[in-house]
């Protein structure tokens, strides 16, 4: 029960990132902004590397980083079965599973859309063009939930509280994290009754054999 319920946390995900990011991508041109509310936006971007625009330079460093990405969701597949397999707690393997969507969905983007969109420079993209805006491997990550939490002055400048620019799939990720950092004690109770269960154990048996 506990794999089908990793599967589906894991599926529902990448839907919900998937049909955001087609739409953005079919809908808006690059750099276009559309108001939701006053604090709440779609900003169409794309991110060429990794995480709050760090950048692998050249074709060889997309390569790689898209290698790094199978690499992980690899790993993190695997991880997750473990996690079943051992009965560790639901929460902990629902956060894992928020974790591995989130790195499949940009997989997704960094593989493919390079090949099945037209580029979004001088207007929406197209869908399955005759030649894509890049190589397999070699695409970029649509981004476009931008969150205008406030802005203040330092200096004579103004600078925004978080200026980034996220998807659905990077929320997942942040959020499995966080879930995993605050109920840490939660989701390893029941390792840790069973440490403390095996180290009492062994200490009444050293005292019997005395």
């Amino acid at each position: 029960m506990k794999a089908y319920k990793a599967f589906l946390v894991v599926i529902v995900i990448l839907i919900i990132d998937q049909l955001t990011k087609f739409w953005v991508k079919t809908h808006m041109f690059l750099g276009e902004e559309i108001s939701v509310t006053s604090w709440f936006s779609l900003h169409f971007t794309e991110n060429p590397g990794m995480a709050f625009g760090m950048v692998l330079p050249g074709v060889w460093g997309k390569l790689f980083l898209s290698g790094f990405r199978l690499v992980a969701v690899g790993g993190g597949t695997y991880f997750i079965f473990y996690l079943i397999k051992q009965k560790a707690h639901w929460g902990f393997i629902t956060a894992s599973s928020m974790i591995l969507a989130g790195a499949i969905g940009n997989m997704i983007d960094g593989s493919i859309y390079g090949v099945i969109f037209s580029d979004s420079y001088m207007g929406v993209a197209r869908l399955f063009p005759q030649h894509g805006y890049s190589g397999y491997m070699q695409g970029l990550v649509v981004d476009m939930i931008y969150v205008k939490i406030f802005n203040f002055h330092w200096g004579g400048q103004q600078y925004e509280f978080f200026p980034f620019i996220f998807n659905i799939a990077d929320s997942a990720i942040t959020i499995g994290v966080f879930l995993i950092l605050i109920f840490q004690k939660v989701f390893f109770k029941e390792e840790v009754k069973t440490e403390t269960l095996t180290a009492a154990t062994e200490e009444n048996q050293n005292s019997a054999n005395v």
